[in-house]
């Protein structure tokens, strides 16, 4: 019986342009990513189980494998997979506490320096206020992230922080993964 990683390894070199693992992990990229809270689907590797659902593309021969889990990205041995995983895989747990009701602060149980790129990326700092420019409410958000001394973060900064995460971030938050998490098929 094969094992998970060479069940992987056929299904990546099958759908590649190259022969060898090391150029056709090359290929791929990570398209999209559900989340199954149940954790009932299968990975292409075989392995049951898993929460994460990522979609690849090759960019060669445009073929697609889904799902494929987090630890498999992983053996792709990618900076910048391993990256995105992290980052999506925070995104849901953002999503998640929104969801709760949780209150939301810019700690790092919730954020790092990559989500909050991604964010402004994505354009969850956009606001329809013109007086809030995108780029100044990121820059301002990541200073305040940055801080070493928490304690001196003005009551002020406390109350503009608070404003952007709950009239940006939040919003995006909703809107962008309330369709991402796989809802129960019975």
């Amino acid at each position: 019986m094969p094992s998970s990683f060479e069940n992987l390894k056929k299904a990546v070199l099958e759908n590649s342009s190259s022969s060898t693992w090391e150029g056709a992990v090359q290929e791929w990229k990570i398209i999209d990513t559900d989340e199954d809270p149940e954790a009932s689907e299968t990975c292409v590797c075989g392995k049951e189980n898993i929460r994460y659902l990522h979609t690849i593309q090759n960019d060669v021969t445009e073929k697609i494998l889904s799902p494929i889990g987090s630890s498999c990205i992983n053996k792709f041995n990618r900076t910048d997979l391993n990256e995105k995983v992290s980052i999506r895989e925070k995104m849901f747990r953002l999503y998640h506490s929104v969801g709760n009701h949780e209150f939301l602060s810019l700690s790092t149980d919730l954020f790092s320096r990559k989500l909050l790129c991604f964010l402004y990326d994505e354009g969850a700092f956009d606001s329809n206020d013109p007086r809030y420019p995108a780029k100044d409410s990121y820059e301002f958000v990541l200073h305040i992230f940055n801080k070493r001394n928490k304690d001196e973060i003005t009551a002020a900064q406390h109350k503009k922080i608070t404003a952007i995460l709950l009239n940006n971030i939040k919003p995006f938050v909703e809107r962008s993964f309330a369709d991402k998490v796989v809802k129960n098929k019975c």
